[in-house]
């Protein structure tokens, strides 16, 4: 993405309702596999602006790592603790240093030119018995104006997200869809771009009443999640633990 639209993104990744909503899951999500009270070393793969990388400070010290110097720039603004610029198919870290690696929205980017030897540095630099949480879009067909914008080289489905980081050495701990209930929505507008013109990015805040509903929708999938494996949504959610 260019600055302008890494400039956006650090102005709404608080108020809206995607970013806040699937925040709040993750993190539910990572305390259910994490210790309470230890303070693990993390790292944010693919860090942006920092909104999650904030966030995920309540487990412990957070490493922050963008190819973007424009996204490092917000991240910065935002204090969220040690940041690196580098990629995340050859991460500038020596092995074994991390408890916990995050990956949220990054793996689909044409910016990364290969999905596995990503999710094989993330095996390197976790420590054995350490986590990682990966979240990106799903279902090639769901395609639309906004994945233009946001430069989608490849989207996913559970199973072959889950196949992959179970290629690489990963046991899969839990696999799962996410964004499930507004996924008719979500179909509803991409069939709509076949007729009529879309912006290329969806990044505004909307009105405040929707915006209201669809995080409140977000977070009924907190308590389902602890129960059932979501059998569709617009993302996927897979974590892993190394051996």
């Amino acid at each position: 993405m260019d600055r302008e639209q890494y400039a956006i993104m650090f102005e709404v990744e608080q108020k809206h309702w995607w970013y806040r909503g699937m925040r709040r899951n993750a993190c539910a999500l990572l305390r259910r596999f994490l210790t309470p009270g230890r303070t693990y070393a993390i790292l944010d793969a693919g860090c942006g602006t920092g909104g999650t990388t904030l966030d995920l400070r309540e487990f412990g010290a957070v490493t922050g790592i963008d190819m973007s110097e424009d996204a490092l720039s917000f991240a910065r603004r935002r204090c969220v603790g040690r940041l690196v610029r580098g990629s995340i198919e050859q991460l500038p870290i020596s092995d074994g240093v991390f408890d916990v690696v995050t990956s949220f929205d990054v793996l689909y980017h044409r910016a990364v030119g290969d999905e596995r030897r990503a999710l094989e540095e993330f095996r390197r630099v976790l420590r054995p018995g350490g986590v990682v949480l990966v979240r990106d879009p799903a279902f090639n067909w769901l395609r639309g104006a906004h994945d233009v914008g946001i430069h989608t080289m490849r989207r996913f489905t559970v199973g072959g997200l889950a196949a992959r980081m179970h290629d690489v050495g990963f046991e899969i701990v839990y696999a799962s869809y996410a964004n499930m209930l507004l996924f008719p929505l979500a179909v509803a507008k991409r069939s709509a771009e076949r007729f009529l013109t879309s912006s290329p990015t969806d990044l505004s805040v909307p009105p405040k009443l929707v915006n209201v509903v669809f995080e409140a929708a977000l977070s009924l999938e907190r308590p389902l999640a602890r129960w059932l494996r979501l059998p569709v949504g617009l993302s996927e959610v897979v974590l892993g633990r190394a051996p």
